[in-house]
């Protein structure tokens, strides 16, 4: 499905982080944890990379907007985004993607997000607090920086009267000019102890660079997680 948006606003959610707001086009569904390809149209200027992104689609289905967020790295793309004014119209295809939340609530659910990989779980905590499910869900929440970490409160606000725990940890609090009283580290099979009751049961979901994928399925898989219940997206080249 092939359609224009129009981009209606943006802001910076986190350093060097922002998201894009488009006005939702008439009869658009997706559940929450698909994505979308968005191109340019008759961009100002373009590079070796293109000019379409694939993003996850980081508000919620039951929301009139469409939400994407990105780190803003320095390419033709992602400068066409950062200095668009409201108004501009892109491409867009989709939904696309099977990244979405088991149906047996019974089950529950533990999300590992590290920095841009945070998108598909806003949408799907979001969702499914809207929709009133009570569902047992974790989230742990990797970031170097609380300056670097979007979206926390949205997240906290999902978590209020429902199941879901959230978890941020930092990795590089040595850089950062805030004070922190949460979490700090990597997340280990350590930290998913002191707050997940059983390690084997849950569906585990894995969304953030390749590395701390591999790494967070390397992690789950020598703590005889069955590979079954783990699934994975890869943001890469962000």
């Amino acid at each position: 499905m092939s359609e224009r948006i129009r981009l209606s606003r943006r802001e910076v959610v986190a350093e060097d982080t922002m998201a894009f707001y488009f006005d939702r086009p008439a009869g658009f569904e997706f559940r929450a944890g698909q994505a979308i390809d968005v191109a340019l149209i008759d961009p100002p200027e373009t590079d070796a990379e293109g000019d379409v992104r694939t993003f996850t689609i980081a508000s919620a289905p039951f929301e009139d907007h469409l939400m994407i967020a990105t780190r803003m790295r320095d390419s033709a793309f992602k400068r066409v985004l950062r200095h668009a004014h409201g108004g501009l119209e892109l491409r867009m295809d989709g939904p696309s993607g099977s990244f979405n939340l088991h149906r047996n609530g019974a089950k529950p659910a533990v999300f590992l997000a590290g920095g841009i990989g945070i998108t598909p779980f806003l949408s799907i905590v979001r969702q499914t607090a809207k929709d009133g499910q009570r569902r047992s869900l974790y989230l742990f929440y990797s970031n170097r920086r609380p300056e670097d970490t979007a979206f926390l409160g949205m997240l906290r606000d999902a978590s209020t009267d429902s199941g879901l725990h959230v978890i941020p940890t930092m990795t590089g609090m040595k850089e950062s000019g805030r004070g922190w009283a949460g979490e700090t580290g990597r997340i280990d099979r350590r930290m998913l102890l002191q707050h997940v009751p059983e390690l084997q049961g849950p569906i585990y979901y894995l969304a953030g660079p390749p590395s701390m994928v591999t790494a967070m399925r390397r992690m789950l898989t020598s703590a005889t997680v069955d590979e079954d219940d783990i699934r994975t997206e890869e943001f890469s080249g962000y």
